[in-house]
């Protein structure tokens, strides 16, 4: 009996270290493809910081150059719409520069248009950084997202692909802080000094993209299939998926398509059922991401808190820092639950929840004599919004939008989708001021609720769950 006890610990002991020599491995492949996924968001960081900066700087350089609010309005969308002339080649040059090289390039416009925008000292010169600024911007957006999909393995794909909006999200929340911090300088300098922080970190996000590998599957769409095995081996929970994934993407790379007409004829002009209900679920996310009002709060919620009763800039500054930092926390959640609960139970959550806190923010506009009750319920209604977007809408409209392409499709896809989704938030953004004028502030909030309604009828009815499976894998979900 007693040597039957002394073999079973043998064999204890001895499996034991190598349970736990695999586990490590295992550890440290999720822990490289997480580093690679990181390093590739934080180029987004200053996408979010770009674009949220506005929102402060507008009132010092309304004031230092004496625009009026037509000209601030077009000022603080136009990166939107300017956005879609690079999301549009950012597939053509994921596809020919790589995903890597193309992020590099990003890197080097966002510096340029940092460095404009700071020494900027007309309308014109200003708008023309926007320009520079906007190509960097959208080559990251649509990049990274296809990058972080690619380089994941599927039992950590939503968490590697939402870290693109996290890290937008601290770019937001960094651009609050810049304007807060340096509201105190003079009026001249200090919306300069905002934008010219934004000059260093490209070079040195550039530098550090170089040292990433390229993704697996560009490198089997150039038939480096021992290159891209390397890659997948390091990225995957063992070596015995590496191989898996590896001929899922050969089979992928090697599927029957319209070579002679292009991908975007087998896109738009002669898809498949199959890829017609992939674009109508991309399209669609894209476009109520945006539709329902994000970037209105993003972009204008001094205004907004101005308008609930709000006097001073630095009490309106300090509020919007308050809602950033609430947006950052809140995508945790997502990061988070996405791998366990799954794509459709947040989208659910999310949009019903963004619906109902846009009624209760128009509700709270509507008072006739604005005081600090008011101000109060506005804040707190800007901060249930954007926790609601932030746990569902936000972060995992892109992660759903780079896994259900098919891989010959993918950058292309991803770049239509995300011009969708900016052309609708140029559109938000560049209409605000005037559509309130029209029809009230209150009125464009009940607007952008009924919208989320829609979007969370939307995805009841439309999208269909995507948690754990390949990449190569969603053609038989979305054949059915």
């Amino acid at each position: 009996m007693s040597t039957m006890v002394h073999g079973d610990s043998d064999a204890a002991a001895t499996a034991t270290p190598l349970l736990t020599s695999s586990g490590d491995k295992t550890r440290r492949r999720n822990m490289y493809a997480f580093g690679c996924a990181t390093l590739a968001s934080m180029t987004t960081i200053l996408m979010g910081y770009n674009l949220a900066l506005m929102s402060g700087a507008q009132l010092f350089i309304r004031e230092d150059l004496g625009l009026s609010d037509a000209e601030i309005e077009v000022l603080t969308g136009s990166m939107n719409v300017f956005m879609l002339v690079s999301i549009i080649a950012a597939g053509w040059a994921a596809d020919v520069l790589g995903r890597r090289g193309t992020i590099v390039l990003a890197n080097a416009f966002l510096m340029a248009g940092a460095l404009a925008m700071s020494l900027g000292a007309s309308y014109a010169a200003l708008m023309a950084g926007r320009f520079v600024t906007s190509i960097g911007v959208g080559f990251s957006h649509v990049v990274t997202t296809v990058y972080n999909a690619e380089i994941s393995p599927a039992s950590t794909r939503g968490v590697l692909t939402s870290l693109l909006d996290m890290f937008v999200n601290i770019g937001i929340l960094l651009s609050y802080v810049s304007n807060y911090a340096l509201a105190g300088l003079p009026v001249r300098l200090g919306w300069r000094v905002m934008f010219g922080i934004g000059v260093v970190p490209p070079v040195l996000l550039a530098a550090g993209v170089l040292s990433m590998p390229e993704s697996p599957r560009w490198l089997a769409m150039r038939g480096r299939h021992a290159d891209a095995h390397a890659v997948l081996v390091r990225t995957s929970d063992s070596v015995e998926e590496a191989d898996l994934r590896l001929e899922e993407i050969k089979q992928a790379v090697a599927a029957p398509h319209d070579a002679a007409g292009g991908v975007w004829r087998e896109l738009l002009f002669r898809p498949s059922a199959m890829v017609r209900r992939i674009l109508a679920c991309v399209i669609g996310l894209q476009f109520f991401q945006q539709a329902s009002g994000i970037d209105a709060i993003v972009l204008y919620s001094p205004l907004v808190f101005k308008k609930a009763g709000m006097a001073s800039n630095t009490a309106v500054l300090g509020a919007t820092i308050a809602v950033g930092v609430v947006k950052t926390c809140f995508i945790l959640v997502a990061t988070l639950f996405s791998d366990r609960l799954g794509r459709r139970p947040l989208l659910l959550a999310s949009t019903g929840g963004m619906a109902m806190t846009l009624t209760s923010l128009a509700l709270t506009l509507s008072v006739a004599s604005p005081s600090t009750a008011s101000a109060a319920a506005c804040v707190a209604s800007v901060m249930a919004f954007v926790a609601a977007f932030s746990v569902g809408l936000g972060p995992t409209t892109a992660t759903y939008t780079a896994e259900i392409m098919p891989l010959r499709l993918r950058a292309q896809g991803a770049s239509l989708g995300i011009a969708v989704n900016r052309l609708a938030c140029g559109v938000v953004t560049m209409t605000f001021i005037s559509l309130a004028d029209g029809i009230t502030m209150p009125g464009c909030f009940f607007l952008y609720a009924g919208i989320a309604a829609t979007a969370c009828v939307f995805v009841y009815v439309w999208l269909p769950e995507t948690r754990g499976r390949s990449l190569e894998g969603m053609d038989v979900l979305f054949s059915k």
